[in-house]
């Protein structure tokens, strides 16, 4: 059988290599785990780096692969080529010092011409110039010598800097001469597009050193990389990766809602080909958890789906689109990636959430943009300046990759030195700012300097509250004299400590230093890089010296309630994947004694409903009184027991492992009760946002729940008496009570319209003519502005010709209203042109329609003022002199 669909492509690779004995393994997460080397997985066998080196054991000596990878490297290019991507998916069999290069070349070339059914008179083959094994192997196999080219260092072989690396053997397919430049010596290695390379078997035998030299490799390596797009338009015959049956597809749902054809121009292709592209990239990153930031890998999630966005509006898509788009690429991605397909809900509300907020930013940005480059035009420029680019970044948000694009397409290039010193000026500034913000008692943001040569603190804390221990060190600002006496402040140094260091997010403990002479209260514990604790605090009586024998003790109290919140914690992360989805992860925390806060990552505001879900769900497992066991073992171990972990955390090889119940399971190094049903009880006081994507809940457990939920009685029982109402009839009464104001409100308001009408026979008589215009002015305090404008329509019909200024202070606030009627409409006259040049004398401002304008204020002193003004700013339109404002 023939396979040509991208799907079908790639499960015959990966079934094809298991039948060779390798071990299928899942796509790894674009999300790149204890490799802050780069911010995305860009190439097959990224993720298995720590199996090459040896830093950890494979779980199989060989292993098969088809990985999702993104690169923005040659983001310039997308949509202008038919083979430049972001997002593409990289085939891959590999082997960890089992088989080498007879087997690699035998199953490739077993699996192109036996499975693909590609002839074999159209492949070539290209080895490294000083090959000759992998030379000789392929003429083994059947491939003639005039079809193997070998190349130098440049083509093929393969380094990354210090560590393994070797030569690499490309497999080419001759799509015959039409596509090729007609010289008679045309074969892989010529710039032309004849011969197209499909296929890279690496053979890591070497390890190259930090000068440069390389040695044999005891235990050698295959890493091979098969493009799967690339593949797919081999197989389907078509010239561009977007012509490939799965991406095509998402091009016909694109053309499908801009009513756009594709093949349309070249213009219009590129923004087919950009939002193809993105989208693909867009959605493989929000099922891997990432959210559009303003950095690191949030940053090239932004700057995708704006980038694509924008090319909707191009293409004349008015609403949010991409995550309609999104359906097609889980429709074709989801059975080959399970983790798109269950977070179909999550990926659209992140992609819908973004877009909106992008266009929301683009609109004002996109004006602005449009005046910069119509003013440099008027004056025969072609650079935009750094200042303006740095002002559309810094104040309206405007990417600057963006504003690139569109100043190109217009002609224009940017003044990026220019940016950049804006930007390096704003970056020192808030240098400045964050110095005088420093209040260190030390001088400084860092930790103190302690003695040299002073060994690492035991940590006794997770087992005991009192601990004998021995001071190594006392330090004082600005002395050395190892002693701190009554009343002053110091950081004391113990070989042995019960005080938890503050760490991942757990505050420190309190308590108290004692030894023969002196006691020491300590307010605060911070752990140096190497272990050190410091514990920081004042001396109360005597003296604490260096080799005093003291006994530290813990504020046991303060420690149980922090303990609580800790595992409250644990709780209440499950809760939120419970309820919310899986996509939920924790991105920070605060545990103090008497409060618990939780940021997470989620795209939206959590609704009542779901809090109280997860609320009920979290005091579920607290009454259940679930057993909180906690074990140490090996990082590895861990992660096989599903225990969660933080991304950006760094984990020691031995962690501790955190178990409540069968319910939670993470890493965690904090302090713990026994069993969840001494929590007492949680309850959530507070949700928003902290930032894009990431949410925030406060909490309480235990002393503190009780607390709140008995201020929360004693407030309802004041309310209660208050409105002579029983606890339990207090809403209804409420709403009696509000029922009954609004219509109080509603009488309020119609009689004070009544009084208004009844002395506008009073009002009419006082017009007084401008220039030949009829001007009424009056004023109405404590009217609304329904009110107003029900007194100024009946003012017009009994005026007949005219302009009418009406002026109210209501609610210690000044409201202005300017009618005028038709005709003088008709004339040029300007309602919100006159009201927003009399509201400006109350220190307000405002607009309209001409015929009728409102405008506010906040100086109410100065309202007859305004009022008297009315009669001047008339007197300017009817001489027609400029506008007013």
């Amino acid at each position: 059988m023939r396979f040509t669909g991208l799907n079908e492509l790639r499960e015959s690779y990966l079934k094809f290599f298991e039948n060779k004995n390798h071990l299928r393994l899942p796509s790894f997460s674009l999300v790149p785990k204890n490799d802050p080397s780069i911010l995305l997985i860009n190439a097959g066998m990224t993720p298995l780096k720590p199996y090459f080196t040896g830093d950890a054991e494979p779980p199989s000596q060989r292993v098969t692969t088809c990985q999702k990878c993104l690169r923005v490297i040659d983001i310039d290019n997308v949509g202008r080529t038919a083979r430049h991507a972001t997002f593409f998916e990289m085939l891959g069999n590999f082997s960890f010092a089992d088989y080498f290069k007879k087997e690699a070349i035998q199953w490739a070339w077993e699996y192109v011409t036996g499975v693909l059914e590609i002839d074999a008179d159209k492949l070539w083959v290209t080895v490294y110039i000083d090959d000759d094994e992998a030379h000789d192997i392929w003429k083994s196999i059947g491939v003639s010598d005039s079809r193997i080219v070998r190349l130098g260092k440049a083509d093929n072989f393969w380094e990354h800097g210090v560590g393994p690396c070797g030569p690499c053997s490309e497999i080419y397919l001759d799509r015959g001469g039409l596509k090729g430049c007609g010289k008679a010596d045309c074969k892989p290695g010529c710039d032309c597009d004849r011969f197209v390379e499909f296929w890279n078997l690496v053979f890591a035998q070497y390890f190259r050193d930090e000068k440069g030299n390389y040695t044999q490799l005891k235990k050698k390596n295959i890493d091979t990389g098969m493009g799967l797009e690339r593949l797919a338009c081999l197989m389907q015959e078509v010239d561009s990766i977007f012509d490939v049956d799965t991406i095509a597809s998402i091009i016909r749902h694109i053309s499908t809602l801009s009513g756009v054809d594709y093949g349309g121009g070249s213009r219009v292709d590129s923004s087919f080909r950009i939002i193809a592209d993105h989208i693909r990239g867009c959605v493989m990153m929000a099922s891997d958890g990432i959210l559009p930031s303003n950095e690191g890998r949030g940053y090239i999630f932004r700057r995708l789906l704006r980038r694509a966005a924008r090319h909707g509006k191009l293409l004349g898509i008015k609403d949010a689109f991409l995550h309609e788009i999104a359906e097609t690429v889980i429709k074709e991605s989801g059975r080959a990636y399970p983790e798109v397909a269950g977070k179909q809900d999550h990926i659209k509300r992140v992609l819908r959430t973004e877009e909106e907020r992008f266009y929301r930013t683009i609109d004002i940005g996109l004006g602005i943009l449009t005046d910069c480059l119509n003013s440099a035009k008027v004056r025969g420029e072609s650079v935009l300046s750094g200042s303006e680019v740095f002002r559309l970044h810094d104040t309206y948000g405007f990417p600057l990759e963006l504003t690139r694009e569109i100043a190109a397409e217009n002609g224009f290039v940017l003044d990026e030195a220019g940016f950049a010193a804006e930007m390096d000026e704003q970056r020192k500034r808030a240098r400045e700012a964050l110095k005088e913000k420093d209040v260190s008692a030390w001088g400084g943001t860092g930790m103190p300097a302690v003695p040299s040569g002073t060994p690492k603190t035991e940590f006794r804390g997770y087992v005991s509250l009192e601990t004998e221990a021995l001071v190594l060190a006392v330090i004082r600002p600005a002395s050395t004299s190892g002693e701190a006496i009554e009343g002053e402040e110091a950081i004391v140094v113990l070989d042995k400590t019960a005080f938890y260091a503050e760490s991942g997010g757990q505050v420190a403990d309190t308590g108290h230093i004692h030894s023969s002479t002196g006691s020491m209260r300590i307010d605060g514990c911070k752990k140096t890089p190497e272990g050190i604790y410091l514990h920081s605090g004042v001396v109360e009586t005597g003296s604490i010296r260096v080799g005093d024998a003291v006994k530290s003790s813990v504020d046991v109290k303060r420690r149980q309630a922090i303990a609580r919140n800790h595992s409250a914690t644990h709780l209440l992360h499950r809760a939120l994947r419970d309820v919310l989805g899986e996509h939920v992860s924790q991105s920070g925390s605060l545990v103090e004694p008497d409060r618990l806060r939780f940021d997470f990552t989620h795209i939206s505001p959590v609704s009542s409903e779901e809090l109280e879900k997860i609320e009920k769900r979290v005091n579920e497992k607290i009454f259940e009184g679930l057993p909180v066991n906690v074990q140490e073992m090996p990082l590895d171990e861990a992660r096989k027991t599903g225990a969660m972990a933080l991304f950006d955390e760094k984990y020691g090889d031995i962690v501790r492992v955190v178990r409540m119940g069968s319910y939670s399971t993470e890493l965690c190094g904090g302090i713990h009760i026994h069993s969840t049903a001494e929590a007492g009880l949680m309850k959530i006081t507070a949700e928003g946002s902290v930032a894009a994507g990431i949410r925030r809940i406060e909490a309480l457990t235990g002393e503190g729940a009780l607390s709140y939920l008995l201020e929360r009685e004693k407030f309802v029982d004041s309310a209660a008496l208050l409105l002579k109402s029983a606890p339990g009839d207090l809403l209804r009464k409420i709403e009696s009570l509000a029922a009954e104001l609004k219509e109080n409100t509603r009488e309020l308001a119609q009689m004070r319209a009544k009084l208004a009408s009844q002395s506008m026979e009073g009002v009419l008589k006082s017009a007084i003519d401008v220039d030949g215009v009829k001007l009424v002015k009056a004023r109405y305090d404590n009217l609304d502005t329904d009110a107003m404008r029900n007194a100024a329509d009946m003012l017009k019909v009994r005026l007949g010709s005219g302009v009418i200024v009406l002026a109210s202070a209501f609610g210690g606030k000044v409201s202005l209203l300017v009618a005028v009627t038709g005709d003088l409409v008709s004339k040029g006259y300007n309602a919100g042109i006159l009201v927003r040049e009399l509201a400006r004398i109350t220190g307000g401002g405002g607009g309209g329609r001409p015929d009728m304008a409102q405008a506010g204020g906040r100086d109410i002193k100065k309202l007859d003022d305004a009022l008297a003004y009315a009669s001047v700013a008339l007197a300017q339109q009817t001489k027609g002199g400029p506008e007013l404002g």
